[in-house]
């Protein structure tokens, strides 16, 4: 995964933003997100099920609470007791295992290989999709004059891109154009070349939005050219 840019990144973006501009009236504007979401959830929900369901298998096994250290006496209860301590380890001995197993698969899953690999690919598309859309409006490209303001979007840890496009171009562009776009990106990622992958993308988005959207007579620069890391 890449994780540090090389030191021409920014210049090399922003310059391919601001080439590209030139011959539209349109908006681009890149960000690149380290990680958007810790999965925190993910990694709760599948150690709470590991906890309740695994040491289910144990019960045919003839659990006892003397398979752990410290919960079985050399001594029996009294005879009228015997049951009740008895049913009291066995619990207090299943609560332990259950303690145990959701520390270990809570803890595995925190690595962040893991963490992506259990993670469901639809979990992570959402959230790679709300982070774009946030990133979208605090960077004020759904305020742009002709609603033409395009973001591309990379989330690392994440292996996801997304290509934002307001309602003013959107609609009058094949989806497949955006699907190329960040393929683009994606390759670039995948080289570890990520300004190579953002330059193409921004290639790419700029040659559709130079189609349909000309330069104005006026044609002020709406928003900064250039990559935000976070």
């Amino acid at each position: 995964m890449v994780t540090d840019l090389p030191n021409d990144a920014h210049d090399r973006i922003a310059a391919a933003i601001a080439a590209a501009e030139t011959r539209t009236s349109g908006e681009i504007f890149c960000v690149m997100a380290r990680r958007v979401s810790s999965y925190r959830d993910v990694s709760l929900g599948w150690a709470a099920a590991a906890a309740l369901i695994l040491p289910l298998g144990l019960i045919p096994l003839g659990f006892e609470p003397a398979w752990i250290p410290g919960f079985a006496d050399s001594w029996e209860a009294a005879h009228l007791a015997s049951r009740d301590v008895s049913t009291g380890q066995a619990l207090g001995a299943y609560a332990v295992i259950q303690a145990v197993l959701f520390l270990v698969v809570y803890l595995i899953t925190r690595l962040p290989v893991v963490t992506r690999w259990i993670t469901p690919r639809a979990v992570r598309r959402v959230r790679v999709r709300n982070a774009a859309m946030q990133q979208f409006l605090a960077h004020g490209l759904h305020v742009t004059d002709g609603r033409t303001g395009v973001l591309i979007f990379a989330a690392l840890a994440d292996h996801q891109v997304e290509i934002v496009a307001d309602e003013g171009i959107h609609a009058r562009v094949d989806p497949s154009v955006w699907g190329d776009a960040a393929e683009a990106l994606s390759q670039g990622l995948k080289r570890g070349d990520p300004a190579a992958g953002f330059e193409a993308a921004v290639g790419l988005c700029g040659e559709v939005l130079a189609t349909h959207f000309p330069p104005r007579p006026s044609n002020p620069n709406e928003v900064a050219d250039r990559l935000v890391v976070i």
